[in-house]
């Protein structure tokens, strides 16, 4: 089979399973049930899983277009990469959102800051003002406030006030969905109130649920660390001293907010010995995750002795720093759900940037987008993206 065929194939076809697991997701979280019986739960069916096309076109075609912003502005500076890789990932018995999202694999070295910058910037860019397309789409079509009753038949008794009685005390299982300056606006100045649903429903309207996660994820994206586009960003902007500097700083900070309030001295003062050492078991293995994320963070050529050495002192110091916070603010937390992103990033992304041999600074119009690419970052991010 000719090479180039063969490509296409994978690609297309990786598309096309991405497309079926996000559309069967994207069902489960409009109705709250899955395809798959479980303790006798209804099941989903066609139906259904048509329309579970309303999110996974809007969230596919989000994360298209910023793939092909990387793709085309690469091969733009003349730069070899190869067409989107769509990774598909549907549970079947649990709620997922169908992928685990895309990449494109450079195929050469890139040895100019400028062209780092360039690929780095245009995906965000473009999949973010998709983004904004969708959220206003969505927020301007909501459905009748009873639509809710259709996915809920049991909050009917309580009328349009059921947010009242139902998170009165929030279920085990709900979802919410967080706060963001972007996701505010459109909520606060664009929807209409009256058909403005719970922030615990809204995972049951599928085009803000698809504008949310893209917003979730363009935020990932655009953290300033590593082989990350923000990452590809920062250093453009501030070169590579600087940011040799700069980013394992932003990393820690990260990390310490993720974990903060996971562990509070409080926890340790209990009555029985059983439940003390169960606890500083849980927290020996907290300090023990720590590390494995800090590994590399002391040599941005990979762990040896003397970087092993710095990430327990990091960890350590971290720690310390969190229960000492804890301490003083009881009530103040993080968000713990980071702590596996933080992982996946300190231990295989890798938290610096690969040196380029030309260092040219940007010129005006590149800074502009670049600190430009930081606004959509603050609009995007939350500091709690999911209530649970």
């Amino acid at each position: 089979m000719n090479p180039r065929l063969k490509s296409y194939l994978l690609h297309g076809g990786l598309f096309l399973a991405t497309l079926l697991t996000t559309t069967l997701s994207g069902a489960e979280w409009i109705y709250g049930r899955l395809f798959i019986p479980i303790d006798g739960m209804k099941t989903l069916g066609w139906t259904e899983f048509v329309a579970g096309f309303q999110f996974s076109v809007p969230f596919l075609a989000i994360l298209t277009v910023h793939e092909f912003g990387h793709y085309f502005v690469a091969r733009a500076n003349q730069v070899r990469v190869t067409l989107p890789y769509y990774i598909p990932l549907w549970f079947g018995v649990g709620q997922s959102i169908g992928t685990m999202g895309a990449f494109i694999r450079i195929k050469e070295f890139i040895n100019s800051r400028r062209k780092y910058f360039d690929i780095g910037i245009a995906g965000p860019l473009a999949g973010f003002m998709l983004a904004v397309i969708v959220l206003w789409y969505g927020f301007t079509h909501l459905p009748p406030p009873e639509y809710i009753f259709s996915i809920h038949p049991e909050y009917a008794q309580y009328g349009l006030n059921y947010a009242d009685f139902v998170y009165k005390d929030i279920p085990e299982n709900a979802v919410g969905i967080g706060h963001t300056l972007l996701f505010d606006f459109f909520a606060n100045y664009v929807a209409d109130p009256a058909r403005l649903p719970s922030p615990y429903e809204m995972i049951h309207y599928p085009y803000l649920l698809a504008g949310y996660l893209a917003l979730f994820f363009t935020a990932l994206n655009l953290m300033p660390i590593g082989q990350l586009d923000g990452g590809h960003i920062l250093y453009a902007l501030i070169g590579s001293r600087r940011f040799k500097w700069v980013a394992p700083a932003l990393f820690i900070a990260f990390v310490f907010y993720a974990g903060l309030g996971l562990f509070k001295p409080a926890d340790f003062a209990v009555a029985t010995d059983d439940v003390f050492y169960e606890r500083l078991g849980w927290f020996a293995l907290y300090i023990g995750f720590l590390f494995l994320a800090f590994t590399r963070i002391g040599d941005q050529d990979g762990p040896d002795t003397g970087s092993r050495m710095t990430a327990l002192l990091v960890a350590l110091s971290v720690v310390a720093g969190q229960l000492v916070l804890s301490w003083v603010m009881p009530d103040l937390e993080g968000y713990s759900g980071f702590l596996f992103f933080a992982f996946i990033l300190g231990r295989f992304l890798g938290v610096y940037h690969p040196e380029t041999e030309l260092q040219e600074p940007l010129d005006t119009k590149r800074k502009i987008l670049g600190w430009l690419a930081l606004v959509v970052f603050i609009l995007c991010a939350s500091p709690k993206p999911f209530l649970m």
